[in-house]
């Protein structure tokens, strides 16, 4: 009945008010890919997917945790247009991996990939041709020895080397009374071309998600921190300082920060509002927030004060919109992305409960919410083709085929992950981005992305970490709506802002700080 009422809706009046549906192919059984995040008690969370180029082909592959099983790595051998394509890579099956994300710690242009684990977390350097060597000793990584679960990354001003920040779960030696045992959070600073002694983020509370972002853009990075009220003590949503040669500390109340305590499962960062400034999602159990900020800061020293805007615009997403349930949603990894390149950030949020929950939905459909004209949100995921019940943690929106509509690939708890293929009849046009400069920090993590025609600019931040124990580092994908051209500008990590220069639409362009917009063909 309710896909009858979208559709009556869409045919009537309100016609040219409504976002065009996407449609997807679910293509799981023939796209190669075989794996489950497997495992019980340690495993209830995380269960990641890294997207990113392995092999430097323009095609972007897809690593996977396996949490009691082995992870594993797939090449993307798609055909530009054609069906999706995966094959296995030997070599990268490692146990009691939880999450994993793509980065360039040591700025030699091949990915490296942060992998987190129920025990030593581990820097792999990338050698080109997906394969992959463990780093971690010879970079003075510690990879400790808990339950990690969140991770994010950024490049401080002078440093040649990255920060990394790694979000850790309860202790796991009190499995039998949990509550309250959540275990410091690390911060990795650069000491020159490796990383010193990891400082404790002290308090810690059961993080699930980590970001850094420049939420006012004054060019000082802050760390924000998502965490699951589930198993902490008097903890809260944090968002702590970072400033070169200072210890991080924790943003106050006095200082704008409002207390708010959620289950925190991941964040998903976009200019949704158009004001330029970034908007954050954070995924909840039946609770999930929007919050955009109260006012446009004017100064540095501006208060980090938001509104949650989430009923307002329609994605509250607290309970399921199919299959009959009534009980609340299990909400985890978060994306905003534009599945139909109408110029307007779309929102997906996978879902599934955490293990039996007898007060959650059991049968928890994925969130597909289109972005209308008026900022408000849509609910397509039946429509759509991508409601599906299985308990879905990790996730990614990316163009895998490279024919400019982003297709999705989704981990589920002991089953099969599923990956759908974009087939949207009528989807505007697209261009695909990816971000270079020279020296350290070669992604230009920190980077904001404009992209304007004349329906609007869109303001991207670049960023390494959020969602839920898995993320992306590549092409950034802009819908353009009905545009033949688009002007793009680059504010680079120091500040400076680059030239407005004209791209075509359906393009992938690399966009090199000292030269002009190159079209990149795939290999």
């Amino acid at each position: 009945m309710r896909v009858l009422a979208v559709l009556l809706m869409l045919c009537g009046p309100a016609l040219a008010e409504e976002p065009l549906l996407p449609a997807f192919a679910e293509e799981t059984t023939t796209a190669g890919i075989d794996h489950r995040y497997m495992g019980d008690w340690q495993y209830m969370v995380g269960g990641g997917v890294a997207v990113f180029d392995c092999d430097a082909d323009g095609f972007e592959d897809v690593f996977l945790a396996g949490g009691a099983g082995p992870s594993q790595l797939y090449r993307n051998v798609s055909e530009q247009g054609q069906a999706l394509r995966f094959e296995p890579v030997d070599g990268m099956a490692l146990d009691s991996v939880t999450g994993a994300y793509p980065l360039d710690a040591d700025n030699d242009g091949l990915m490296d990939l942060a992998v987190l684990r129920v025990g030593e977390n581990r820097l792999l350097r990338g050698l080109g041709a997906c394969r992959f060597q463990d780093a971690s000793a010879e970079w003075g990584f510690d990879g400790g020895d808990a339950w990690s679960t969140a991770f994010a990354a950024t490049w401080e001003k002078g440093a040649d080397w990255p920060t990394i920040a790694i979000g850790n779960y309860i202790d796991r030696a009190q499995e039998d009374f949990p509550w309250g045992s959540c275990t410091d959070n690390w911060l990795h600073r650069a000491e020159g071309r490796r990383f010193a002694a990891p400082l404790p983020l002290t308090p810690s509370f059961c993080a699930l998600s980590m970001l850094f972002t420049d939420w006012n853009r004054y060019g000082r990075p802050s760390l924000r921190v998502s965490n699951d009220r589930e198993y902490y003590e008097g903890g809260q949503e944090q968002l702590w300082h970072l400033e070169a040669g200072t210890p991080p500390r924790l943003y106050t109340e006095s200082e704008g920060w409002a207390r708010l305590r959620i289950w925190g499962m991941g964040i998903a960062s976009q200019d949704v509002t158009g004001d330029g400034f970034p908007d954050y999602f954070l995924t909840s159990m039946a609770d999930n927030k929007l919050q955009t900020l109260a006012a446009q800061p004017a100064t540095p020293d501006a208060k980090p004060a938001f509104a949650d805007v989430a009923f307002a615009r329609g994605v509250t997403a607290h309970r399921p919109y199919t299959g009959g349930e009534t009980r609340p949603s299990t909400a985890w990894h978060a994306q905003f992305d534009d599945v139909n390149n109408d110029g307007r950030a779309d929102l997906f949020v996978a879902k599934g409960n955490v293990d039996a929950m007898p007060d959650f939905a059991s049968d928890d459909p994925n969130n597909l919410l289109l972005q209308r004209a008026d900022g408000t949100f849509l609910e397509a995921g039946d429509v759509a083709g991508v409601a599906s019940m299985k308990s879905a943690r990790g996730a990614a929106l990316a163009d895998f085929n490279r024919d400019g509509l982003l297709d999705l690939i989704v981990v589920n708890r002991r089953e099969p992950v599923q990956i759908w293929r974009n087939v949207t009849t009528g989807a505007g046009h697209a261009v695909a981005l990816w971000l270079r400069q020279g020296g350290s920090n070669r992604d230009a993590i920190g980077a904001f992305v404009e992209v304007k025609t004349d329906a609007g600019v869109q303001s991207r931040e670049i960023t390494i970490g959020g969602g839920h124990a898995g993320g992306q580092l590549g092409w950034r994908h802009f819908g353009l709506g009905a545009a033949a051209t688009a002007e793009v500008r680059v504010i680079w990590p120091d500040g400076l802002a680059g030239e407005w220069q004209s791209v075509a639409a359906d393009g992938f362009y690399l966009m090199d700080r000292d030269k002009p917009p190159q079209a990149v063909a795939p290999n």
